[in-house]
């Protein structure tokens, strides 16, 4: 068996539309990147997609460089995409292939990019007074009237020469793309392109183009109002594609409301089984199911607003409404939502469900941040109940102070070696959170995350282990083995503002190789805010850092996370180990394996506490073990891979 320490990563991409035999991923090498500009193909926007979460509101840990946290307003997660006004980005797709148009869109849409197409090349320039884009992103062969022709007719407005046209086309021939950017386009890129490389060269394009805007004093987007003469015209409070208030109109109201003490409340609704829906079906149809998830909302939410807030999740704001009336309100959306079966494709069709968390208007919040924030965590307890819908409760002050006085103590991580079973190149370690307190009492991981999560504390508990684990790999640089260490992050954590930015500088700052950390996820963690993890993903892995998804159990959701989101390793929950005899047992596992090698991760199994556990995950081709049959969890670095096989 070949060593797997050094796992090859590959890069996979969303899944494509239906007429699309296989995934991108495997269609699209790496190189064809290259035929996007330069800046375009090799920068990434500031912020990954959008995604069902809402990052934390609490302070930033107080040591720098340490990032502060991503507001908890959208677009969440890690940050908004870069912008030089407040207004989103805006892009007319030009596309007469349906489906190509419908994935381009779901893509940008899930980016917090506005996108509207336009199948009709002769209506564009009547559409653009109405549209305003920021960016055309054109086909090139449309029919009747080409991309070039139509791009040449363009260029002829005066006011439009400054508007980044962008072709996104499958043509091989690179005579043809010359020709497209001689007569004024902007970029070409080739098709099929990976949903990231689309983002990427969209947002940068457009960011150019404002900032060139800013500085020579033109308004952008530069198209002249044909009505009343004002390039800045007010953009609608209503999505175009939706039909619903935009997320910053809810959002501002919902500022506004909370400054003036209103009765009244807020919902976090979440369309459930989100992975396994795009899985099955494609962004494209995907996309549709959450218009319609959306109608469906706002019919039953009526007369009150509702906004999409991402990728599946929505908010709805009800205004002088009694705290009596709010339970009654948030069943009428959950049922609401879950009234219709809704058609997707030709054949299926689906009952959408939802988990709810509301929350009162007059409960204190200081702005919508903390608002959102408190209803999101109230609707992840919401996923546990029967009903699926919980209140907000606040959380009483001796229990407050209770969770901060078990946080007060010395961090006092512990590691246990991860050994590969056919031997490996590197001493690997998982390092494991512990904190001593005053009278001596030493509190494991379980203790003390709960307590770190509630009390809002988890974000500088976090770093503070990341930059115990960055200290180990500096001072054991020299180590005839080179060190790996798996660290736990939290998704708060992941999701704050400049992370990744902040782990990178990190790195630099010692001269350490990326590669030497891998970041441990837990996969309830993962499952709520997958989406955005993988954009993450792959922006630590353009300084070699990679993903773990721990706690993994096989079921339809995790295994659809598994295909999304790029992880080098996976770690098994303990359960693969304590019953390795069970046959269903074993073939999980074996389909588990599988899915693994197809998506090249390597597998972990986790608390090996006997030789017969050994041997069964040695026969089942497991790449890695760790449990107390190899060393048990403890305080020093000193295990001896060079003398340990299997």
């Amino acid at each position: 068996m070949a060593k797997h320490d050094t796992p090859t990563r590959i890069i996979r991409a969303e899944t494509p539309p239906a007429d699309y035999p296989r995934r991108w991923a495997d269609q699209a090498p790496p190189a064809q990147a290259a035929t996007a500009s330069t800046e375009s193909a090799t920068s990434m926007p500031v912020a990954p997609p959008v995604a069902a979460t809402i990052s934390a509101a609490s302070p930033a840990p107080a040591p720098a460089p340490a990032p502060a946290p991503a507001p908890a307003t959208a677009p969440t997660a890690a940050a908004a995409l870069p912008t030089v006004s407040d207004t989103p980005f805006r892009v007319l797709i030009v596309e007469d292939d349906r489906s190509q148009a419908l994935f381009a869109q779901s893509v940008l849409h899930g980016a917090g990019i506005e996108a509207i197409v336009e199948s009709d090349p002769f209506a564009v320039l009547a559409t653009l007074p109405q549209v305003k884009p920021d960016l055309i992103l054109m086909d090139l062969h449309l029919r009747e009237l080409d991309g070039i022709a139509l791009t040449t007719q363009i260029r002829q407005q005066p006011h439009l020469q400054l508007l980044p046209i962008v072709f996104l086309s499958g043509d091989p021939d690179p005579e043809r793309q010359y020709e497209v950017l001689a007569i004024g386009a902007d970029d070409f890129l080739s098709k099929p392109i990976r949903p990231r490389h689309l983002i990427a060269a969209v947002s940068n394009r457009i960011q150019r183009a404002r900032q060139q805007a800013k500085a020579l004093g033109l308004p952008h987007p530069p198209i002249a109002d044909a009505v009343a003469g004002n390039a800045a015209a007010e953009r609608p409070n209503t999505n175009p594609e939706t039909g619903l208030p935009t997320r910053q109109f809810l959002l501002g109201k919902l500022d506004a409301l909370l400054g003036e003490k209103r009765s009244g409340g807020l919902f976090f609704i979440e369309v459930a089984g989100a992975i396994g829906l795009r899985e099955r079906y494609g962004y494209a149809d995907f996309e549709r199911l959450m218009i319609k998830a959306g109608h469906l909302l706002l019919a039953a939410a009526r007369p009150h607003t509702l906004a999409r807030l991402n990728d599946n999740s929505f908010l709805a704001l009800a205004v002088d409404v009694e705290p009596a009336q709010l339970a009654d309100l948030a069943q009428g959306l959950r049922d609401g939502l879950a009234a219709e079966a809704v058609q997707v494709g030709s054949h299926d069709h689906v009952h959408l469900r939802a988990s709810i968390g509301y929350a009162p208007l007059d409960a204190g919040f200081g702005d919508s941040s903390l608002a959102i924030d408190a209803v999101e965590r109230t609707m992840l307890d919401a996923r546990l109940l029967p009903g699926a819908i919980a209140q907000w409760q606040p959380q009483p002050d001796p229990g407050t102070q209770e969770r901060l006085k078990l946080l007060e103590g010395q961090l006092e991580p512990a590691y246990q070696p991860i050994i590969a079973v056919a031997g490996g190149n590197h001493a690997q370690f998982q390092v494991l959170l512990r904190l001593r307190q005053a009278d001596g009492t030493l509190l494991p991981a379980a203790q003390v995350i709960p307590a770190a999560e509630a009390a809002g504390r988890i974000t500088d508990l976090d770093h503070q282990v990341i930059e115990h684990a960055l200290g180990l790999l500096d001072r054991y640089r020299h180590a005839t083995l080179p060190m790996r260490l798996f660290v736990t992050q939290s998704a708060r954590t992941l999701m704050a503002d400049g992370y990744a930015d902040w782990l990178e500088q990190a790195l630099r700052s010692r001269n350490l190789d990326g590669a030497s950390l891998v970041i441990d996820i837990r996969m309830p963690d993962a499952l709520v805010h997958g989406f955005v993890l993988a954009q993450l993903s792959d922006r630590l892995g353009q300084f070699g850092v990679r993903l773990c998804l721990s706690q993994f159990e096989a079921s339809n959701d995790a295994n659809a996370l598994l295909t999304m989101l790029p992880v080098a390793y996976v770690r098994l929950s303990a359960r693969f180990a304590s019953e390795h005899a069970s046959p269903q047992v074993r073939q999980l596992l074996a389909q588990t394996l599988e899915l693994a090698r197809s998506v090249n991760a390597q597998l972990i199994a986790q608390q090996i506490e006997d030789a017969q556990s050994a041997a069964a995950m040695w026969i089942s081709g497991i790449d890695y073990i760790q449990g107390n049959m190899v060393q048990s969890v403890g305080n020093d670095l000193d295990f001896d891979f060079d003398n340990t096989s299997m």
